[in-house]
């Protein structure tokens, strides 16, 4: 192969693209005689208005002598019902028209089934090139294609689609179907890169479908490329990301001799790789910024939107409020209204069609547009709801129900398709522990949970959750059959599909249920049905991850113990008084209420003192006594002393070995307890306490921390 020099030109437009889309009608000058051109388009998603624009891109470049082809990377047939309601026939016509050369497949070709794709590869002009991609053990459709510029230059391509739509696509829809996944992507990689050399390919372009996201982590596009080598250029799809975004990713992963690029998603961009001699330059030309349209695809493409908005279009409905239905944050990283409205008419279309109900689970990736404040179409419904899934019932136990949240929150908060958007479930998941990662789910990219570690459901169908229970789950027929994370669901002891469209049923309730009306009384804020506890972060300026008072500080802010000093610094140097000490403590043992109604302590403590609750408390515990003086400076043997006289003065533990701690101190005995319970680890060398030395902020929570920290070890 011939050495070539990688560019990498991270422009949002094409200044040269731009010239040449709108003067090429105007000059014959061959400019660009003896350059490649590869235009490329990934996760269009439906929106058909754009290839009349990248016909006569082509078309431009082509004009100017470029040998020139035009490549999709995937999620072509899906999105929009301009596509949807053809099951992708439209989007083939129109991809026909506009002179595509080469694709590859995402896993939305997949939506419609196997067969619907055989079917519509029958149709295309252009090969489908997908080498990881497999039929009963065999390549499905193509592997890779060799195209040769007029001056006998080679370009092979070969193509890969994301292995999650082994659960991303219905799973009775592709049976027979396997997508080759990591290690086994990574070497049907490498094979093709060898046969695109054997054959004297001069540049090796990979159509991935792969992504950058991290829940696809083991399948990325630059997981695949530090494994890979050869690969000229890799245009990426399926994360809807940015050239900007995938150069970063790329760069950060250390990938080098391969350009990397994407165009986004919704035809916003056309990605436009130069290859001009030994350089390969890889840009992105904003669709917004072309003016040149070819005028039978424009024509063609409006008539489809034409048909569509005739029978779309019409309004049935209002909401008063917009309705989420954002990726990230939205319906694959938290509770939305959008997903509550779902969830809610899937309990009600089964409770209509006689079926009891306890709740209802869809998944947040099925989920894929906003509805706006103001009128309903049928088309914003079926946007909404674009795969033609219908309303299934899945009977699991409550151990089976608590298995699938799990699972299906495994990254939580980072987003994942199969977060769950519910009805009659109240659940928590923490975020701050770790997902236990068991075995790998049959002909999955998803591990099911070893143990449960991060949900706990809390009610289902208005009563508390019981693991024992046999629960009726209304869902989609892509999660009852296994989809996404949701091997559970299809191991289910019942499960059965009603055939009810779920656009049909949503619509039905809006309807009928809502009369009309999305109401923002109704579904103005998620419902709170689902809580994610996110790790708490450090905003304090003064307070390094290094600091021997950094666990202890995040502690006691996320505590409520205390708020820092202002909203950015803590001062954990600074030292504290009396009625400060009293007051943390007060608040780790949860603020409890005292007896005393009379203020013992006279005029020397205001009733609206922020510390006076804790002192009436500390009173009553005989920590102080009438005499307390709220700032005198909290040495450290008072501050132990108090946390020991909390705890019940316990008096059975050894003597600490202390040098500066007499063993008849007043205070000896809650010196000991301290150590015992491991509050205090001593000062310097560890062979000092220092009780005299004023007690710091930074100290006292960090004993309090460390006191909480034994206390749960022991209760566990």
């Amino acid at each position: 192969m011939r050495r070539k020099i990688l560019s990498l030109l991270l422009a949002v437009a094409m200044v040269f693209s731009l010239a040449v889309t709108a003067h090429a009608e105007e000059t014959e000058e061959k400019t660009m005689d003896g350059q490649i051109v590869i235009l490329h388009t990934n996760d269009v998603h439906g929106a058909i208005a754009g290839y009349a624009k990248v016909a006569a891109l082509k078309d431009a470049y082509e004009a100017k002598g470029a040998y020139v082809l035009l490549m999709d990377a995937g999620d072509f047939i899906q999105g929009d019902p301009t596509v949807s309601v053809s099951e992708g026939a439209t989007a083939v016509e129109l991809m026909n028209m506009a002179g595509y050369d080469v694709v590859s497949m995402g896993n939305h070709e997949f939506d419609y089934g196997y067969e619907n794709m055989k079917t519509l590869a029958a149709t295309a002009e252009f090969p489908i090139v997908d080498a990881n991609v497999l039929y009963n053990g065999k390549v499905a459709f193509e592997d890779n294609v060799v195209f040769t510029a007029p001056d006998g230059t080679k370009i092979g391509v070969f193509g890969l689609d994301t292995p999650e739509t082994a659960t991303k696509a219905h799973p009775a829809k592709i049976q027979g179907v396997t997508f080759l996944a990591e290690d086994k992507l990574f070497d049907c990689a490498k094979k093709q890169v060898a046969a695109l050399e054997a054959e004297g390919c001069d540049y090796i372009v990979c159509l991935g479908h792969l992504g950058i996201d991290d829940e696809s982590t083991g399948n990325r596009s630059i997981d695949l490329l530090k494994k890979v080598s050869g690969i000229d250029v890799f245009i990426d799809g399926h994360s809807h990301s940015t050239l900007g975004e995938v150069t970063a990713a790329a760069e950060a992963a250390g990938i080098a001799g391969t350009a990397v690029t994407s165009t986004g998603t919704k035809l916003e961009n056309v990605g436009v790789v130069t290859i001009n001699g030994e350089s390969i330059s890889a840009t992105v030309t904003a669709l917004a910024d072309l003016t040149a349209e070819d005028a039978d695809i424009a024509a063609r493409a409006a008539a489809i939107q034409k048909e569509i908005d005739d029978d779309y279009g019409t309004v049935f409905a209002k909401t008063e409020v917009a309705l989420n239905g954002e990726k990230d944050p939205g319906n694959r990283t938290e509770e939305t209204n959008l997903g509550d409205l779902i969830c809610d008419a899937l309990v009600w279309g089964a409770k209509k069609n006689g079926e009891t109900v306890d709740a209802a689970v869809t998944n947040g990736g099925g989920i894929r547009a906003s509805i706006a404040a103001g009128n309903i179409t049928k088309k914003d419904i079926n946007t909404v709801l674009p795969f033609g899934n219908t309303l299934g019932i899945v009977k699991v136990t409550g151990a089976e129900l608590l298995e699938a949240l799990e699972a299906s929150t495994y990254c939580t908060p980072a987003a994942i398709g199969g977060f769950p958007q519910v009805s009659g479930i109240e659940f928590t998941v923490d975020t701050t522990v770790a997902y236990d990662q068991g075995d790998l789910y049959p002909g999955s990219t998803y591990y099911g949970p070893k143990s449960i570690q991060r949900v706990t459901i809390e009610t289902v169908g208005g009563k508390a959750f019981d693991p024992k229970a046999t629960y009726s789950i209304a869902t989609n027929d892509f999660m009852a059959a296994g989809g996404d994370t949701y091997y559970a669901f299809a191991a289910a002891s019942v499960n059965y599909d009603l055939g009810i469209p779920m656009d049909e049923v949503v619509m039905d309730y809006i309807t009928t249920e809502l009369k009309g009306v999305v109401t923002a009384e109704a579904y103005g804020e998620p419902a709170g049905r689902i809580t994610v506890e996110l790790p708490f972060e450090n905003p304090f300026a003064d307070v390094a991850e290094t600091s021997a008072y950094y666990d202890g500080i995040l502690w006691a802010v996320e505590e409520g113990i205390t708020t820092g000093r202002t909203e950015t610094t803590f001062v954990p140097g600074e030292n504290c008084t009396e009625a400060n000490i009293l007051t943390f403590l007060w608040r780790a043992n949860g603020e409890p209420a005292a007896e005393t109604t009379e203020n013992p302590f006279g005029e020397a403590v205001s009733a609206d003192a922020y510390y006076y609750k804790a002192a009436l408390w500390a009173f009553e515990k005989k920590m102080i006594d009438e005499t307390f003086v709220p700032n005198t400076a909290c040495t450290r043997a008072q501050a132990v002393y108090f946390m020991w006289m909390a705890a019940g003065s316990p008096d059975d533990a050894a003597a600490a070995s202390f040098t500066d701690v007499a063993a008849d101190a007043d205070y000896a005995a809650a010196v000991n307890w301290a150590v015992a319970q491991e509050v205090t680890k001593g000062t310097g060398d560890g062979t000092t306490f220092s009780p005299e030395n004023v007690c710091t902020r930074g100290q006292i929570v960090t004993f309090l921390y460390r006191a909480d920290s034994t206390a749960e070890e022991a209760a566990a």
